[in-house]
């Protein structure tokens, strides 16, 4: 990082946790440009059950990469990595700022630290392999395989138990193959200077704000977004169809769960997705970042901010710049 190199400012933090209202305070301020680093947000079929910004939000500053693929259609890392920093130099060279907000660590990480041969996978996808192992067998998950990344099933055994789990948390946690990605080399780090704002509220609070959320995603219809998702007949493997809430509510469509049980389970399994969340901003997607200011409490989404709390927001911003 070097001092002629453009600046960028990460808005980071677990879901709830406020990003995007602190954005677009930002972006009005400074005249930015809100870029999306959030994987789901990135899906054109979930914009109420991902929060995505409204669009009376999105006509008041630029917001760029929200809802511009098809379920149908995995977005992986390498691609919004492309797809962000086409938009950051399209920012820079209009002279605004760019701003990635979001909660998706793997995201920043492709930007601050680059992509590695094979970047790190999430959790919830190795969870996932793991259980399909257990569940199925190696050789009904090198099917699965052979269906989703034929180029890496072709190159390993059905009996090769391990191997194939790889492949598969690879394939579902990046949208792309393994031999895919062994076949390019890595990226560095972008040629940016990254400046951060981390979100860090309490448990207490974050698990509040989900809960509420969730309540005003339903009454926003968060369950006609789902039947309609689901109506598609997409594969259920897809991240779209993996979207928090997705898998709750569309059990409850076919009458799997009741509607309270879907709302709950849903409420609980994103609260404790936000702490991976956390971990990954601590320990991660934020490491090499030298500028990081934080804070610790939630945002409200239609936040009026104090002058005080957005003086030390600004005095940040205009120390990193």
């Amino acid at each position: 990082m070097t001092a002629d190199q453009p600046v960028a400012l990460l808005v980071a933090g677990p879901t709830a946790s406020g990003k995007s209202a602190l954005a677009l305070a930002i972006a009005e301020r400074y005249g930015g440009v809100v870029i999306n680093a959030d994987s789901m947000q990135v899906y054109r079929d979930l914009r109420v059950i991902t929060a995505r910004p409204t669009l009376e939000e999105e006509m008041r500053v630029p917001h760029r990469l929200y809802g511009v693929r098809p379920a149908a259609e995995a977005a992986s890392v390498a691609w919004w990595r492309e797809a962000a920093l086409a938009e950051m130099r399209a920012a820079s060279a209009a002279g605004r700022l760019p701003i990635l907000c979001g909660g998706t660590g793997m995201y920043f990480a492709s930007l601050t630290q680059g992509l590695s041969d094979i970047p790190p996978v999430p959790e919830a996808a190795r969870d996932e392999a793991r259980r399909l192992l257990t569940e199925e067998g190696a050789a009904a998950l090198h099917a699965r395989l052979a269906t989703a990344d034929a180029q890496t099933a072709a190159r390993l055994r059905p009996s090769d138990s391990q191997r194939i789990a790889r492949a598969w948390e690879v394939w579902r946690g990046t949208g792309r193959g393994l031999a895919s990605w062994q076949a390019g080399g890595g990226t560095g780090p972008a040629p940016w200077r990254f400046a951060a704002i981390l979100i860090a509220p309490p448990r207490d609070a974050l698990r509040a704000a989900i809960a509420e959320r969730w309540d005003a995603m339903m009454a926003g219809g968060a369950m006609e977004e789902v039947r309609a998702l689901v109506a598609q007949g997409l594969d259920p493997t897809l991240p779209a169809m993996r979207a928090h809430g997705v898998p709750e509510l569309a059990a409850a469509l076919v009458g799997g769960m009741t509607l309270g049980d879907a709302s709950a389970r849903a409420v609980l399994h994103t609260g404790q997705y936000t702490k991976r969340q956390a971990t990954w901003f601590r320990h991660h997607a934020l490491a090499d970042v030298s500028h990081t200011h934080t804070i610790h409490a939630r945002i409200a989404c239609d936040a009026q901010f104090s002058e005080s709390f957005m003086a030390d927001v600004f005095t940040f911003i205009d120390l990193v710049r």
